[in-house]
C-alpha cells in the first residue's frame, strides 16, 4: 500500500470487509480507498477555496430570494448554471443571506468535485495590486483562471483605485464565457461608476457581467438584527 500511496486504509479495514467472492472482495475494498480519496478531495477543494464560514443549504431561507424566470432553484442548487458557464448576481441589502447562498452554493461545488475560489472583493483588488507590484500578477491569475466558480463577495462596498478597478476588469474579462462568477452586492447597476470612476470602464464591465448572468434579489430585514440581543 505504501509503494503504491494507498495509505494505510486498506490493510487496517480489509478483516471488516465480507464478501463470497474474491471479485466482490476486492471491489468492496477498492470503493473504500476510492471514498476516502472523494473525501479528501472534498476537504482539499473546500480548504482551498478560502470560504470566510462554511455554510450550506440546510435551513436556508429562500422565502427571502425573488428568482428571475430565467432560472429556478434547482438550477441554482445544482450549480448547472456553471456548465453553461452563466453568472449570478445576488442583489439586495445587507444581512439577506445573500453572501450565505452564495458560500452554500460554492460548498455544493465543491463537494462536485468543481474548483472554487472565494473572495471578498476588497481583498481580491488589494491581492491583485500587490502581485503586480511584486511580479507575480500572471501567475496569481492563473489560479483564477483554474477555478470552475469565482465568487465576489461584497461587490461595491469599498470604492477602489483607478488601478484596483482596471485588475478587477481584468478578472472578469479573463472569466467572460469561459467560467462562472457569483457576484454579492447591495448596489445597483447605476451606482457602479461611483465605486469605479471610469464610466466607460464600468459600462464595458458591466456589459461582461450581464450578457450571461440572472439577477437574484434579496429582500426584508436583516438577519443579524432580527437575531441581536440589542434593540435599535
Amino acid at each position: 500500500c505504501r509503494e503504491l500511496r494507498l495509505g494505510s486504509r486498506m490493510s487496517e479495514e480489509y478483516q471488516q470487509i465480507e464478501a463470497e467472492t474474491h471479485e466482490e472482495f476486492l471491489l468492496k475494498l477498492l470503493a473504500i480507498e476510492v471514498g476516502h480519496r472523494e473525501v479528501a478531495r472534498t476537504n482539499r477543494l473546500i480548504k482551498n477555496a478560502n470560504f470566510d464560514i462554511i455554510k450550506t443549504y440546510e435551513n436556508y431561507d429562500f422565502t427571502r430570494v425573488s428568482l428571475p424566470a430565467s432560472i429556478n432553484l434547482t438550477t441554482i442548487q445544482t450549480g448547472s448554471f456553471i456548465e453553461a458557464k452563466q453568472n449570478l448576481i445576488l442583489y439586495g441589502p445587507s444581512g439577506v443571506g445573500k453572501t450565505h447562498l452564495a458560500t452554500a452554493i460554492g460548498v455544493e461545488q465543491c463537494h462536485q468535485g468543481k474548483i472554487v475560489k472565494f473572495y471578498r472583493t476588497a481583498a481580491l483588488v488589494n491581492e491583485l495590486i500587490e502581485a503586480k507590484q511584486e511580479g507575480r500578477l500572471a501567475k496569481f491569475l492563473k489560479t483564477i483562471e483554474k477555478a470552475d466558480l469565482l465568487i465576489c463577495d461584497e461587490w461595491g462596498f469599498l470604492p477602489l483605485s483607478q488601478e484596483g478597478a482596471q485588475l478587477l476588469f481584468q478578472v472578469v474579462s479573463a472569466c467572460y464565457e469561459r467560467k462562472s462568477l457569483i457576484l454579492t452586492t447591495n448596489l445597483e447597476f447605476s451606482k457602479w461608476s461611483t465605486i469605479f470612476y471610469d464610466e466607460k470602464l464600468t459600462a464595458a464591465l458591466i456589459d461582461r457581467l450581464v450578457h450571461h448572468s440572472h439577477l437574484i434579489a434579496f429582500q426584508g430585514p436583516s438577519y443579524r438584527y432580527q437575531h441581536s440581543s440589542i434593540n435599535l
